[in-house]
């Protein structure tokens, strides 16, 4: 199997910290993810996620009006400029310090950064043909606060910024020094000024603070600002103008004002409040048009898009992201992610979606193209510790620690059957026999298997036999054996349609936590406890390999580590193992921020894949900084919450000592682990069910050269010259051997609709495999839908036995062409609703026509 597989998407969290961005066009918002930025396009339905990754969770982003300089800030004020269109990093610098905000200027031509109680103008690096080798300049410093700065807004053109700050004012600056400008502070603010915007004209300023309070401020002739104080007298003597408030209002609201947007061309102000309220208001006149309460939570920031209509609001303490529609008061977009760790994840039959369980209880399904989520089941009350499918069927089922295991209709979306044992246990596992008709659940208290029938919801029996909790169930591929792995150090295979009742433990050196069936359902893979990973023959019930994964697993050092990360592979183990489809590899994570893949035949590493490079999480820096080492430990365990400004910010609710939780808490060290991975079904993808989320690592096909037995006379141009000359099937052979994309596409379309049964009828199955992969893509591309379907059928048609009797070798492929098939069936099906609604009209305008003349 091809073993080119990198990060694809980052799903299952959209929204952790930081500022939110709507592009100049308005359809797509950025969002901060961890050390990683998530684009979403509201129009197209679809989401990506850059490669690129911070050394720490992301605190800003800015970008550029012409949408093609990105800047991402971490925690410690490490940047990175990347190109948003490539999305390929561009170059990477170093504030050296906190940054508390960053924008760009109207105009592009720079963009300021707030570092602590200085302000910093730097100019935007240009695309020049000359390679800069400091592309980042700084313009001016600021000084002028007292406190740390809050929030930076730009004047529309670019001449001037204002910068508020914790130390209660807004001052306002221009960027190039101008004749008779003088900078000035504007203070009467009781509390820390959250932000501050200019008008559309620039004659008024609009500043809001944290105890509710929208203060207008206008630049007013000076003999209007009443009496003078002698001691500025001097100072004022050549200015003529003046800023003065103007109007005080209140938002009278019992919370904390947390975030505020102004759009200038509409006049709108929108606000977040600390318990989950939002509000719009029309400037000057302080018109409320409405409120809403949204969460719970703090809204910690907002935006708006350029038209003014859609309203971007995010909450990091619940992971929620949402876009708003004010007119029509609708959400465009309503996201969550899961407010706790990951625990579980299945991909559905077809490969089109991934479903994930957490310790929330909740269970989400989400769609893999578009990476939102579509549906989420909130039933379960307590930790989800088991997804499954059925192989036929629309089916989920899902075990709890709550001792209920559930059934979900994934076509009406609603739970049809729950299953309970007749005393109150927890389930720790849960698997459905390939057929659907029997689902098994292992516990944790009684060490027991509980069996249903599905039809009937009934308890069928209770295997007995494990001495410690059951800890994985596996079926095999023929759904008469099932697995099952316990803490006693045992496997036990149960022939469940069988009467004899007799079973034959395996014996294990520890405590075992995952098992899988490879496909053929001949052999059983085992994680256990001290890091191995041992394969069973499961009719000879004997061991046939084992491999040791503590140092494969080993890397990543925690605070509270006293061993380095060479040494520390004590307490790395396989937490998930999961087959490929042809069950050549196998591939496992764990407690490690590291997910092998290793060859099941000879035990040999095949690739190693990190997760995660955030600092900010435990177990992913290799050398811990020894300035941060003291005699009592380190010093990153030292609580700094404490020292918050505001009460709700150092309330601590979190369980000491837990080594996961709430992600966003900022007094908890989540620590970087795998809970579960699988494959797709096609075999292209895998997915792991991270401490940050739910990552896609799918096959990488740009710039891939894998040739099959190549020949020095065969290039492309000599096999477009074969095919030119109507030798379809030779050159057909010879593209496939050059496997070269291009190449195979151009041949495939020049054989004629007559030669297709010919040339499939003599197509070596050496190339088979290859071929079924190359069609199942080209199907899903191109507009020729039936010269595709008739590829299809004399493929299978033509080689369907020898298909059949290595259908295990033909999985993915198959399963690839299956997904194929779908899509074309629903163009097509698409392509008939329209014309038929087409053809209604053209009818009905036809009979009014005839009405007419008549």
């Amino acid at each position: 199997m091809k073993t080119e597989f990198g990060f694809s998407n980052l799903i299952g969290t959209v929204f952790n910290q930081g500022n939110l961005l709507f592009t100049p066009d308005g359809y797509s918002i950025l969002s901060p993810v961890g050390n990683r930025i998530s684009v979403y396009n509201l129009k197209e339905n679809k989401s990506f996620t850059f490669p690129f990754e911070n050394k720490k969770n992301i605190s800003h982003i800015a970008l550029s009006p012409q949408a093609t300089l990105l800047l991402s800030v971490d925690e410690d004020g490490r940047c990175i400029l990347c190109n948003f269109l490539r999305r390929s990093v561009l170059h990477y610098f170093n504030f050296k310090s906190p940054v508390g905000a960053i924008e760009f200027s109207p105009h592009g031509r720079y963009f300021v950064v707030a570092l602590g109680k200085l302000i910093q103008v730097w100019r935007t690096p240009e695309a020049i043909d000359e390679r800069e080798f400091a592309p980042f300049v700084l313009h001016r410093e600021y000084t002028g606060h007292f406190d740390d700065v809050v929030s930076i807004s730009w004047s529309a053109d670019s001449r001037f910024f204002l910068s508020t700050s914790k130390d209660l004012t807004v001052r306002i600056h221009s960027v190039d020094p101008i004749e008779g400008f003088r900078p000035c502070a504007l203070t009467g603010h009781k509390s820390t000024v959250v932000s501050a915007f200019f008008s559309q004209d620039q004659q008024t300023i609009y500043s809001v603070s944290k105890d509710g309070a929208l203060f207008s401020w206008k630049y007013s002739p000076l003999f209007q600002a009443g009496e003078i104080i002698d001691e500025e007298a001097e100072e004022n003597r050549d200015r003529t103008h003046i800023w003065m408030i103007k109007a005080r209002n209140y938002f009278f609201q019992n919370a904390n004002l947390r975030s505020a947007a102004f759009h200038p061309t509409t006049n709108l102000l929108v606000v977040g409040f600390s318990n989950g309220l939002f509000g719009i208001y029309e400037l000057p006149m302080f018109t409320m048009l409405y409120q809403l309460s949204i969460t719970q939570s703090n809204i910690d920031t907002l935006t708006i898009n350029s038209t003014g209509e859609w309203i971007a609001l995010g909450s990091s303490k619940l992971g929620q992201l949402l876009v708003w529609e004010w007119q029509s008061e609708s959400y465009v977009l309503k996201q969550s992610s899961h407010y706790d760790s990951l625990s579980t994840l299945v991909y559905t039959p077809d490969g089109q979606r991934v479903i994930s369980g957490a310790d929330d209880g909740k269970i989400k399904l989400w769609d893999i193209t578009s990476g939102f989520c579509v549906v989420t089941f909130t039933q379960h009350t307590s930790s989800i510790t088991g997804l499954c499918f059925a192989k036929r069927g629309n089916v989920l089922f899902s075990s709890c620690l709550d001792g209920s295991v559930r059934a979900w209709d994934l076509i009406r979306y609603r739970n049809f059957r729950t299953f309970t044992a007749p005393n109150r246990v927890q389930f720790s596992c849960v698997a459905v026999d390939p057929s659907g008709e029997i689902v098994c659940a292992g516990s944790q208290d009684s060490f027991e298997i509980y069996m249903w029938s599905v039809q009937t919801g009934q308890l069928l029996e209770r295997l007995a036999g494990h001495e410690g909790p059951v800890s994985s169930l596996s079926f095999n591929s023929s759904g008469n054996l099932l697995a099952s792995g316990s803490w006693d150090k045992t496997v036990r295979i149960w022939d469940i349609f069988s009467r004899s009742g007799i079973v034959e433990p395996f014996p294990i050196p520890s405590d075992v936590l995952a098992l899988s069936f490879r496909p053929d359902g001949k052999e059983l893979s085992v994680a256990s406890l001290d890091g191995q990973l041992s394969f069973w023959d499961v009719q000879e019930a004997k061991q046939t390999s084992l491999i040791d994964g503590r140092k494969d697993l080993s890397g990543g050092r925690k605070s509270t580590d006293a061993q380095t990360a060479e040494n520390s592979s004590g307490n790395k183990t396989f937490t998930s193992v999961c087959y490929s489809a042809d069950g050549s590899c196998v591939l496992t994570a764990g407690t490690s921020k590291y997910v092998c893949l290793y060859d099941v035949l000879t035990g040999v590493l095949i690739k190693k894949f990190q997760l995660s490079k955030n600092e900010s999480l435990q177990g992913v820096l290799e050398v811990l900084n020894s300035r941060n080492m003291t005699d009592a430990g380190s010093m990153d365990l030292i609580d700094t919450q404490g020292e918050a400004s505001d009460l709700e910010d150092r309330i601590d609710r979190t369980l000491p000592g837990a080594a996961k939780g709430d992600l966003s808490s900022r007094k908890l060290h989540p620590e970087i682990l795998c809970q579960a991975v699988q494959f797709s079904p096609s075999g292209g993808a895998f997915a792991a069910a991270t401490t940050e989320g739910l990552m896609i690592f799918s096959l990488i096909n740009d710039f891939i050269f894998d040739p099959i037995n190549l020949d020095i006379d065969i290039t492309p141009d000599t096999t477009l010259a074969v095919c030119g000359e109507g030798e379809y099937l030779i050159a057909l052979v010879m593209a496939l051997r050059l496997n070269e994309y291009k190449v195979i596409e151009r041949v495939y379309e020049s054989v004629p609709v007559a030669d297709i049964d010919h040339i499939t009828q003599q197509l070596p199955t050496t190339y088979l495999a290859n071929f079924i992969n190359y069609l199942s893509s080209f199907a899903a591309e191109t507009p020729h839908i039936e010269f595709h379907l008739k590829w299809m059928r004399s493929i299978l048609s033509h080689h369907g036995e020898f298909i059949k009797g290595r259908n295990f070798e033909y999985a993915s492929q198959l399963t690839s062409l299956q997904k194929s098939i779908v899509v074309l069936s629903k163009r097509l099906s698409q392509l008939s609703s329209n014309n038929e609604f087409s053809l209604s009209f053209i009818l009905d305008k036809m009979q009014a026509t005839s009405v007419i003349n008549a």
